[in-house]
C-alpha cells in the first residue's frame, strides 16, 4: 500500500476552466454568470408555460420552439458544450452526455416543457453544488489562510512593505504586533510571544527572543521583533504546508478510484439499458407505443447521472484533509486517509516521540580512585564537540566552559558513543555496546535509565545515569489507539533494555525492542509488516530525522515535531506539526469519519437511483420527478460531505 503517484483530481468544478487553484474572484464571477443564465432561462420558461395555450394557436410551431429552445440553450449551453467537447476527447457517457441525450430526446418527441425543465433544474442543481463546494473550499482555505500578504523589509534604516517573494536570504524584516510572520528566520532583536496555532493546531503561545528560530505563518502577539531571513518564501514552512494541503487531494483514495472505475462501466450500461427500453418493448409488446417507451428511457437517462458520487466523494476527502490540517496534522494524500482507517500495528520510536528527549544527568557513579567531579569533567570534555541530546545534558550538568584546545582527537561512533583524546588521555564514553566492542572490563550492565559509561586510558572509570521524561499524553495515546481497535503497540529504541522496559510499562506498550541500531529498526519493521494480515497497515511514528529510514519504509510513516523540520516534511506520509503523539488517534478518528461519510453517500445515491430506475422503467415516475431526485441526491451528498470539516 505505498506511495501513489500524482493523478488528476475530481474536485475541479468551481472555476470556469476547472482549476482547483483559481482565484476566488474567478469562482465568484463564474457563479454570477451561471446565475444570470439560469434566471434568464427561468423567465422565458415561465412565460412559455403561461402562454403555452396561446402559442399552440399559431399555425406554425415556430414561436413555441423559439421560446422554449431559447430557454433551453440559456440553461444548458454549458452542458451541451461539455458533452460535445468531452465526446470529441473520448470521454463519453458522463453526466453532460446523459443530460444532452435525455433532453434532445424529449424535444424530438415534442415534450418541450419537460426538456427545458430538466435542463433548467439540472442547471440549478449544478449551480447549488458549485456554490456549496465553493463555500466549503473557502471555509477550509480561510482556516488555512496562513500565507502572509507582505513583509516589512528593512533597508538602510528604512522599512517598506514588499511581497514576501521579493525578500532574499540574509535580508532583515520587522514583524509588528498582530502581524503574520512572512518568512522563516532568526530573531535578532526584540522579544515577544507568537501564536503557532495555524501551523500546529495548538493555542498555547510560544515565547521567543534573540537567537530563536521563527517560522512563517506564526502570528506575532506582543512585541516588535526584528528577524534575519533564513529561507526564501518558496522554501518557507508556510509555503510547504500550503503546497501539501493543496496537492493532497490529487492523490486519490481507493474509494475514489473505485467510483471512477464504477462510472466507467455504470454509465454505458445505463445508456444501453435505456436504448433497450426504448426499442425492444414496442417491437414485441402488443399496444406498446414508441413515444411512451422512449419517454421511459429518457427518465432512466436523467436519474442515472453519477454526479452525486463524482462530486461529493472527492469533496469529502478534501474536507478530511482540511480538518486534519487545522489540527496540525498534514496528510499527503487522500489515499493515506483510507490507509489510516486500517491501522493494525502502531510502532513508536522512544526518544523524542514517547519521551521528551530532554535529558538530564541524575546520578554520577565513579569507580576506582576516580571522583564524581572528575568523572563529570572528563565526560564533558569528551562530548564537547557532540550535538547529541545526551552530550548536551552532560555539558549542561558540568555547567562550565570546556577548553576545546585541550581536545586533541574526537570521533563519534554511531549508536555506541564517542572516542576522544584530551590532554594525552584516551577517553571512551558511551553505552554498554561500546564497552564490549572495546573489550573493557566492567561490572555494571543493567541499570535503569540511560547510562553513559566512561573509560580513561583503557580503565573503567564509572558511569553517568541520564534520565528522560515521558510525555504527558504518551499513555493516553496508547490507550486511545487500543480503544480504536489497534491490536499492537510496539516501541523501538537504541536505549538499553532496562530503560525500554520501564518506559513500555509506564506507557502501556505491548512489545518493545531495545539496543537497536538504525538498520535493526528497519529489520524489525519489515518483520512486523510480514506478520500483518492482507489489508492491515503498519504505522511508524518517529521524530522525522534520526528515524528517516524507518519512516520511509513503513506503510504509513509519521513524523512528529515537523514544525520547521524539512526532513520531516519531505520524508513522511503524515506530518504532526507538534510533539504530541496523541495526534495520531485524532488522525485515525478523522480518517474513519471521512470514510464513513463517503460510504454513506455512495449507498444513499445508489439506493435512490436504483429505486427511481426501477420506477421509471415501469412508467411510474416522470422526467420532472427524476431530475428532482437526481439533483436532490447530489445536494444531500454534498451537504453530508461538508460535515467532516465541522
Amino acid at each position: 500500500m505505498k506511495k501513489e503517484q500524482k493523478t488528476s483530481s475530481n474536485l475541479e468544478i468551481q472555476c470556469p476552466e476547472g482549476s482547483v487553484t483559481c482565484h476566488r474572484n474567478d469562482a465568484i464571477g463564474h457563479l454570477r454568470k451561471s446565475l444570470f443564465f439560469i434566471i434568464s432561462s427561468a423567465v422565458l420558461f415561465t412565460l412559455g408555460l403561461i402562454f403555452r395555450e396561446y402559442l399552440h394557436r399559431f399555425p406554425s410551431s415556430l414561436p413555441e420552439y423559439a421560446l422554449f429552445l431559447t430557454s433551453y440553450l440559456l440553461a444548458g449551453w454549458k452542458v451541451l458544450w461539455n458533452a460535445v467537447r468531452n465526446t470529441a476527447k473520448g470521454r463519453v457517457f458522463d453526466e453532460n452526455f446523459l443530460m444532452t441525450v435525455a433532453t434532445i430526446g424529449a424535444i424530438l418527441i415534442h415534450e418541450l416543457p419537460e426538456a427545458v425543465g430538466v435542463m433548467l433544474f439540472f442547471g440549478v442543481g449544478m449551480f447549488l453544488q458549485d456554490l456549496s463546494v465553493n463555500r466549503s473550499r473557502r471555509s477550509i482555505k480561510a482556516l488555512l489562510d496562513i500565507r502572509p500578504d507582505y513583509a516589512n523589509l528593512r533597508v538602510d534604516g528604512d522599512t517598506r512593505k514588499v511581497s514576501p517573494d521579493e525578500v532574499k536570504i540574509g535580508d532583515v524584516i520587522v514583524v509588528k504586533p498582530g502581524e503574520k510572520v512572512p518568512l522563516d528566520g532568526e530573531v535578532i532583536e526584540g522579544t515577544s510571544t507568537v501564536d503557532t496555532s495555524t501551523l500546529t493546531g495548538e493555542s498555547v503561545p510560544r515565547r521567543i527572543g534573540p537567537g530563536d528560530t521563527i517560522l512563517s505563518g506564526m502570528i506575532n502577539q506582543r512585541g516588535l521583533i526584528t528577524v534575519r531571513v533564513t529561507k526564501v518564501f518558496g522554501e518557507s514552512s508556510v509555503s510547504k504546508i500550503l503546497h501539501l494541503v493543496e496537492n493532497a487531494s490529487s492523490k486519490k483514495a481507493e474509494t475514489e478510484r473505485f467510483i471512477t472505475r464504477f462510472a466507467h462501466y455504470y454509465t454505458p450500461a445505463v445508456v444501453s439499458l435505456a436504448a433497450a427500453i426504448a426499442i425492444i418493448p414496442p417491437l414485441f409488446l402488443p399496444d406498446a407505443v414508441f413515444s411512451e417507451w422512449i419517454y421511459r428511457a429518457l427518465v432512466l437517462l436523467v436519474i442515472s447521472c453519477p454526479c452525486a458520487l463524482v462530486i461529493s466523494i472527492p469533496l469529502a476527502y478534501f474536507g478530511g484533509i482540511g480538518k486534519l490540517s487545522r489540527e496540525g496534522i498534514l496528510v499527503k494524500g487522500a489515499n493515506l486517509l483510507d490507509a489510516l482507517t486500517r491501522v493494525d500495528t502502531a510502532v513508536f520510536d522512544k526518544t523524542g516521540t514517547l519521551t521528551r528527549g530532554a535529558f538530564r544527568v541524575t546520578e554520577i557513579v565513579p569507580r576506582g580512585d576516580f571522583k564524581g567531579e572528575e568523572l563529570l569533567r572528563l565526560s564533558a570534555e569528551a562530548e564537547a564537540h557532540s550535538n547529541h541530546p545526551i552530550a548536551q545534558s552532560i555539558l549542561e550538568a558540568y555547567g562550565e566552559d570546556v577548553d576545546e584546545s585541550t581536545i586533541e582527537e574526537y570521533e563519534e561512533i554511531a549508536a555506541h558513543g564517542v572516542k576522544a583524546r584530551v590532554e594525552g588521555r584516551a577517553i571512551l564514553l558511551g553505552n554498554d555496546r561500546l564497552l564490549h566492542s572495546e573489550d573493557i572490563e566492567h561490572d555494571t550492565c543493567e541499570v535503569e535509565g540511560t547510562v553513559a559509561h566512561v573509560v580513561v586510558n583503557g580503565r573503567y572509570a564509572g558511569y553517568l545515569i541520564i534520565s528522560d521524561q515521558i510525555k504527558g499524553d504518551a499513555r493516553e495515546t496508547i490507550t486511545a489507539l487500543k480503544g480504536l481497535g489497534v491490536k499492537k503497540a510496539v516501541m523501538l529504541t537504541g536505549d538499553n533494555k532496562e530503560v525500554a522496559k520501564s518506559v513500555a510499562a509506564r506507557v502501556g506498550i505491548d512489545t518493545y525492542f531495545a539496543e537497536l541500531l538504525p538498520e535493526n529498526k528497519v529489520e524489525i519493521l519489515e518483520r512486523l509488516e510480514g506478520e500483518k494480515q492482507p489489508g492491515e497497515v503498519v504505522v511508524f511514528v518517529g521524530d522525522g530525522i534520526n528515524d528517516a529510514p524507518v519512516i520511509a519504509r513503513a506503510d504509513i510513516g509519521v513524523a512528529m515535531g515537523g514544525l520547521g523540520s524539512d526532513a520531516a516534511v519531505e520524508i513522511a506520509d503524515v506530518v504532526i506539526m507538534t510533539d504530541a503523539p496523541s495526534k495520531l488517534p485524532t488522525a485515525i478518528k478523522v480518517a474513519r469519519r471521512t470514510r464513513l461519510i463517503v460510504w454513506q453517500n455512495i449507498l444513499f445515491a445508489l439506493l435512490v437511483k436504483g429505486a427511481f430506475i426501477g420506477l421509471g422503467t415501469i412508467g411510474i415516475v416522470t422526467i420532472w420527478e427524476a431530475v428532482f431526485a437526481d439533483v436532490g441526491v447530489a445536494l444531500l451528498a454534498i451537504f453530508n460531505a461538508t460535515r467532516i470539516s465541522k
